[in-house]
């Protein structure tokens, strides 16, 4: 280990690749990958998501021991290495969420109301994500279609209770 001389940003550079090719062989998607600094201590966090199952500390301990030898190698420092879930109700943190969660319903606060609009906070089917307009979605209490852009974007978040509506009734109409 070669002590604090080191560019965080060369590191998650170095590291990325390793962690989203170990998440796909396992059909997992890293959502966020952090590597901070907390009371001394570097953390390198990464939250894994699958669209075909929820995750559970199997796949958590499969994306630790595949990479755990390698980031050893490419990282200078100590570390403490925690891999997880999101979480049911996580705050989107990328633009690449909008992606992934298409077809879900979210919790949107916005900073200002869209124009001749005065919600700022509804809860919306996301429907499509285009870099140049931001995100299409359904707000479910009129059905309405509104496309947003990001920068007016003050919060997303899964609504789990919503999606899970959505599935039970997917399954009784199979």
């Amino acid at each position: 280990m070669s002590g604090e001389n080191f560019s965080k940003k060369e590191v998650m550079k170095n590291i990325y690749p390793l962690i989203e090719n170990t998440c796909v062989r396992y059909n997992l998607i890293p959502l966020e990958v952090d590597f901070s600094k907390e009371s001394g201590r570097w953390f390198l966090r990464i939250f894994i998501y699958s669209t075909d199952h929820d995750v559970n500390h199997q796949d958590c301990e499969n994306v630790s021991r595949s990479l755990s030898d390698f980031l050893d190698e490419l990282i200078p420092v100590k570390y403490y290495l925690e891999i997880s879930s999101p979480g049911l109700e996580r705050r989107f943190k990328s633009e690449k969420e909008y992606i992934i969660f298409c077809g879900k319903v979210i919790d949107m606060k916005l900073k200002t109301p869209l124009e001749g609009e005065t919600e700022k906070h509804f809860k919306a089917l996301l429907l499509d994500y285009n870099e140049g307009y931001g995100v299409k979605v359904r707000r479910l209490s009129d059905e309405k279609e509104l496309e947003i852009n990001l920068d007016n974007v003050f919060s997303s978040r899964l609504c789990f209770e919503e999606n899970e509506k959505q599935y039970k009734k997917e399954i009784d109409n199979d």
